[in-house]
């Protein structure tokens, strides 16, 4: 239904640019000068007032009704379960709202078919009265554009405000995500703590981790929460992939840059951009059915155990896989250098590597520094590599050859199923959380290093 009266909207959006220009073409004559603005922007003002009050109010609607209906029959549940904790009643309206919409839920008795059949019964209500509200606020913002036509009208000045205040809009969405994202992790950080009695030192600094221990119970044990294998594990792996990425991916945006000729150029560096485009997955299954019997079969010659599961297996491959963007990125900055710089190291005498080495590389510098940032950052987020290659058990040990687990690959776990309804949501939301602030910490140092070159050099 949301979808069908979206395409309406944008239906009667049209018709308002149709209608708003032909009115206004009508007005103007054979003397197009009788009119402030051109015709087509009496159409553009229709246009853009139509569809974002349209949108704006199914939108809102949406939103009204969604709560609505959830504290409704959040209500309801409480009244007829009252002895039920909090986590169960959510449980319900989920399996509820599954029967209501898919007829096929995890449970189904007599509680949660009442509450199923509650939710269509407000589903339907709030149908009609989305479709009233969103038919309503467009037939008067479509009226209202056709009466504002008039020679003297400044329909270009209207439409340039509307659109100036969509970009600004687009322009600060990213801010609004990143403020959104912080909210919906920082909220739920809050309610696993309270869950834990405030043990905040429990989950940053302790060794043992097994959350899944107080799904039954509703409640989390604090000594079982400890995030320091996880966070062990995954700079164990991240330092293995950039130690392997940032010296041949900043090798080889050397030799395309400054060695290779154009024919070589011509054929390594698309081959190495397609490399960047293969999914992660593929990684995955490179790491558990190749590289990891390899280094374990290895590892049984030389008379050095080395598991499937090891941080060394997950690393190598974590490492091919971003080697692709280090190339790329510290190949295009390298190539912004001022050819000048490389002609007054000539002249003075250098040779092709002290030019490279003292000119070169520290020039491009901040580029390079912000091409490793972009590769430890994604090698901290990666997911499907880590999930394939790394083990499940939290394992706190500075052995690289052990398996150990990292934050992405519990977080998969945790959440897997019904997010709402598992208590085990709460440790996955507060390891994205702190996995969040660690990487704003690291952008901000990584942007005062970069900084600090740039002044240098510039």
């Amino acid at each position: 239904m949301t979808s069908i009266l979206a395409a309406l909207v944008l239906v009667a959006a049209i018709g308002a640019f149709l209608m708003g220009r032909l009115r206004a073409a009508r007005l103007a004559g054979n003397t197009p000068s009788a009119l402030h603005s051109r015709p087509q922007y009496h159409g553009y003002f229709g246009f853009l007032l139509v569809a974002l009050c349209g949108w704006g109010a199914l939108i809102a609607m949406t939103v009204l009704s969604n709560w609505h209906i959830e504290h409704v029959l959040m209500g309801r549940i409480a009244e007829i379960a009252p002895d039920k904790p909090f986590i169960e009643h959510q449980l319900i309206l989920s399996d509820a709202r599954a029967l209501a919409v898919a007829r096929v839920s995890s449970a189904s008795d007599d509680l949660r078919l009442e509450i199923a059949a509650r939710f269509s019964s407000l589903a339907a209500i709030w149908g009609w009265v989305r479709i009233a509200v969103v038919a309503g606020v467009t037939g008067l913002a479509f009226l209202y554009a056709q009466r504002k036509i008039a020679p003297d009208w400044r329909a270009r000045n209207r439409t340039e405000a509307i659109v100036k205040a969509i970009l600004a809009v687009t322009a600060g969405i990213a801010i609004v995500t990143t403020v959104g994202i912080f909210l919906s992790l920082i909220f739920e950080t809050v309610t696993f703590f309270e869950n834990i009695g405030w043990r905040v030192d429990k989950f940053l600094f302790g060794t043992t981790w097994s959350p899944l221990s107080g799904v039954h119970s509703g409640h989390m044990d604090a000594d079982k929460v400890g995030a320091i294998p996880l966070f062990a594990g995954t700079l164990m792996i991240t330092l293995i992939a950039m130690l392997v990425a940032v010296p041949i991916g900043l090798f080889a945006a050397i030799y395309l840059s400054d060695f290779a000729g154009p024919r070589m150029r011509s054929i390594a560096k698309p081959m190495l951009e397609v490399l960047a485009g293969v999914p992660t997955v593929v990684y995955g299954f490179f790491a558990a059915i190749t590289v990891a019997p390899f280094l374990r079969n290895t590892g049984d010659v030389i008379g050095i155990p080395i598991a499937s599961e090891s941080a060394l297996v997950a690393g190598l491959v974590m490492g091919i896989m971003i080697i692709p963007f280090i190339s790329s990125l510290s190949d295009d900055v390298i190539n912004a250098v001022p050819q000048a710089l490389r002609d007054g190291s000539y002249g003075l005498g250098a040779t092709q590597a002290e030019t490279i080495t003292k000119v070169v590389l520290p020039a491009a510098m901040p580029g390079i520094v912000s091409a490793a940032l972009l590769g430890f950052s994604r090698a901290v987020g990666e997911t499907m590599i880590v999930v394939m290659a790394a083990g499940q058990g939290a394992n706190l040990t500075a052995n690289p050859f052990e398996a150990v687990t990292t934050v992405t690959v519990q977080i998969v776990a945790l959440i897997t199923g019904d997010i709402e309804a598992s208590v085990a949501a709460g440790p996955a939301f507060t390891l994205g959380f702190t996995l969040f602030v660690i990487t704003l910490l690291m952008n901000v140092a990584a942007q005062k290093v970069v900084a600090r070159f740039r002044e240098q050099y510039d």
